[in-house]
């Protein structure tokens, strides 16, 4: 038995006990880290590069690039050099800063995503209002405020998680340190004020995936009244995969912090985590980019 104040280290998840296996995970997860950085990095660089796309719509998009750089680059590369040396251990300071920097990138792209929501029903339903209502003013500071807000809720949740007496080991079920895996080595009743203070938290990403799904209904409602059906088509293929990749990320994320202990299992709880902290990251680029003639003429005028 042991409290919080002696533990140095935590034990991380591994995904395997074969050492070939663990390099196979090495590999696939330093492939998925290199194209979410040449991905995310193009896309920063294109937007920050090219004049013509100073506009409100790469602006977040621009921000949400810098969020998934750093969300993919708080778990991956501790997880991948531990499968390199076999090894699973990650010190107390180190867990505390990978707890703080997962919820930060975490909540303030809940945020961005919201936004950017918000940007295209503007852009789309309401056209006339669009320089009004998404001035550069007003981008800036919706902008700082969801970057803020991250901040403000990292730091609330490592300091009511780490506050935590910790009686139960150091090993985590998990190839990060999540939040619900540190509570599970709690020895009292203290983890319930962590607890509620997640559960309030989830509701607004619930409420900020309403308001995504909203907008993204209005957005289609205007585009059926299109009268062009390629421009139905261009519309439609644009969107849902916005949509399809927010749902991932939101309600696997609230998968992962609400469901019940008798669900959870160590291989379930490693698919869940994979497909709300790596898959997004990693596919963000190719889906906000892949159908934009704009940014994809920019970028090649870029390379060239």
């Amino acid at each position: 038995m042991s409290n919080s104040s002696s533990i140095i280290q935590f034990l991380l998840l591994a995904f395997t006990d074969t050492q070939k296996l663990q390099l196979l995970h090495f590999w696939l997860f330093l492939g998925i880290y290199l194209a979410a950085l040449l991905g995310n990095g193009l896309i920063i660089t294109t937007i920050a590069c090219d004049q013509h796309l100073h506009t409100p719509m790469y602006f977040f998009l621009l921000n949400l690039s810098l969020l998934d750089l750093g969300f993919i680059s708080t778990t991956l590369p501790k997880s991948m050099a531990n499968s390199l040396w076999d090894t699973r251990a990650i010190s107390y300071m180190g867990c505390a800063a990978q707890v703080f920097c997962f919820v930060f990138f975490t909540s303030a792209e809940m945020y961005v995503l919201t936004i950017m929501s918000y940007d295209r029903y503007v852009a789309i339903c309401k056209p006339l209002h669009y320089g009004t209502l998404l001035g550069s003013r007003a981008c800036v500071h919706m902008a700082a405020a969801a970057w803020a807000s991250g901040f403000l809720n990292a730091l609330l949740h490592m300091a009511n998680t780490f506050s935590l007496p910790l009686c139960k080991g150091n090993a985590l079920d998990q190839f990060f340190c999540e939040i619900p895996q540190i509570l599970k080595l709690s020895c009292s009743d203290a983890y319930l004020r962590e607890a509620r203070l997640l559960v309030f938290s989830l509701l607004i990403g619930f409420g900020c995936f309403v308001f995504i799904v909203l907008s993204y209904v209005q957005i289609l409602r205007a585009v059926l009244r299109i009268p062009s059906e390629l421009g139905r088509h261009k519309a439609f293929s644009t969107c849902l995969p916005h949509l399809v990749v927010v749902s991932l990320f939101i309600n696997t994320g609230m998968f992962a912090y609400l469901k019940p202990p008798s669900i959870s299992s160590p291989s379930l709880d490693l698919v869940v985590s994979v497909l709300y902290s790596v898959v997004p990251p990693a596919v963000n680029p190719l889906i906000y980019s892949m159908r934009n003639k704009q940014l994809n003429n920019a970028l090649w005028k870029l390379l060239s």
